[in-house]
């Protein structure tokens, strides 16, 4: 099964037919293992990795770490819930380390990012202090790389 997940993940536009193919296995058995996943939620859902930059539309990447007090009696679950649950929250990990959530959210400036961190992360009761790092490029996500690096033509001859 996990043969087939990677495969999925890497290409979810592969068909069944396909995977079968490629890793040697019954069309049917691999469309069974797949709607299996599907409806376990082992499979969340399909995905195109869009490259947001080559077209119009406006949009500021933002990573926010968040320190909480996590509740004796919930722990960070509770306080989790309420953040992914904006629509601007693109992903929440809980993490080690200095903070306890990293948050990536999306906005179309940075004035409506700063917006919601001020008006409505950073007063929720619990949480301690946030970081904002506003994302500059991005070079590659999810395994997929974006565009070309361009190559650094400066001299390094320091003499």
């Amino acid at each position: 099964m996990n043969e087939i997940l990677r495969l999925i993940e890497s290409d979810a536009r592969l068909t069944s037919d396909e995977i079968a193919v490629m890793l040697g296995k019954e069309k049917g058995d691999v469309a069974k293992m797949i709607e299996k996943c599907e409806a376990d939620g082992v499979i969340l859902g399909y995905r195109a990795v869009v490259d947001w930059d080559k077209t119009d539309r406006e949009y500021v990447t933002a990573f926010i770490e968040i320190k909480i007090t996590p509740r004796r009696d919930r722990g960070f679950d509770a306080l989790a819930e309420r953040i992914y649950k904006y629509p601007e929250v693109k992903s929440l990990y809980l993490m080690s380390g200095g903070y306890d959530l990293a948050c990536i959210i999306e906005g179309r400036t940075m004035k409506e990012v700063a917006y919601f961190v001020a008006q409505k992360l950073a007063p929720m009761e619990d949480i301690v202090s946030t970081a904002t790092h506003f994302v500059l490029r991005k070079y590659k996500y999810d395994g997929v790389v974006f565009g070309a690096v361009e190559e650094d033509t400066r001299g390094h001859d320091f003499i």
